[in-house]
């Protein structure tokens, strides 16, 4: 596939427009080859992601994480090193951020209540102005350590939990660093928010709203959104590889 034909049909694909207050660069952020026959995916643009997509033979390499947010003011240091990787290898670098956490069918947030079987109910953790998670039901109520228990298997992950309610039906979701969606909590009124990374701020109102508050990590929240993506390309007949670089965080 062209490379420009394959960024149109990503853009598209992922509503860039729809976010022009996001900090990321979404889209192409360094072109490489005019073809591309193997893509790349990863959570996050480091120089270990590109060394091994360059390994592989990839063309191309799709990130949640990309390395311009809110403009290059210089190249030196780390972002001169991962630029001279890129360009030296002729790969191509794309980012998705705040469209791939709200897409509806592909996002971490939409393939968390997949996941989890959650059933969709509504958007939910309002950011830059929209909503870009979701919140869901289960079938029947759980436990919060159950509950627990079941992200950690389904994200092959660890979780923080902190149980203000005594049990989970109604799950708000926002991946990464989503603990201000605790605001939304009140007026959704779920009973658990699922997020990745731990905040002090969220703890005193969760505690005074009763909502259960689970952090199962930044990256674990991030990664399914970017392995959606990477099954939609094989559809289009690109060969596509995951490069799993765990922060554990």
């Amino acid at each position: 596939m062209k490379l420009k034909e394959l960024v149109a049909e990503l853009n598209e694909l992922l509503r860039l427009e729809d976010f022009p207050g996001d900090e990321s660069a979404n889209g192409l952020q360094v072109e490489g080859r005019e073809r591309v026959r193997k893509v790349a995916l990863a959570v996050d643009a480091c120089s270990y992601v590109f060394k091994e997509a360059a390994r592989q033979g990839a063309d191309f390499i799709f990130v949640h994480h990309g390395l311009i947010w809110g403009g290059v003011k210089s190249i030196v240091g780390t972002l001169r090193e991962r630029l001279r990787l890129l360009l030296e290898k002729e790969l191509s670098l794309y980012a998705c951020h705040l469209p791939l956490d709200a897409h509806p069918e592909l996002g971490n947030n939409a393939q968390l209540l997949k996941l989890l079987n959650l059933e969709r109910r509504g958007e939910f953790g309002e950011y830059h102005g929209r909503r870009i998670g979701y919140w869901g039901e289960l079938e029947q109520r759980m436990s919060v350590g159950s509950f627990a228990a079941l992200v950690e298997e389904r994200l092959a992950t660890r979780c923080r939990s902190i149980d203000f309610s005594g049990y989970v039906k109604r799950v708000g979701v926002v991946s990464g660093g989503g603990w201000s969606a605790i605001f939304d909590a009140e007026k959704i009124r779920v009973d658990t928010l699922l997020t990745g990374e731990p905040s002090h701020s969220a703890y005193s109102l969760a505690e005074e709203l009763g909502v259960n508050l689970i952090f199962a990590g930044h990256y674990a929240t991030e990664k399914p959104g970017v392995l959606a993506v990477g099954e939609y390309l094989k559809s289009l007949g690109l060969e596509t590889v995951f490069i799993d670089h765990d922060t554990g965080l």
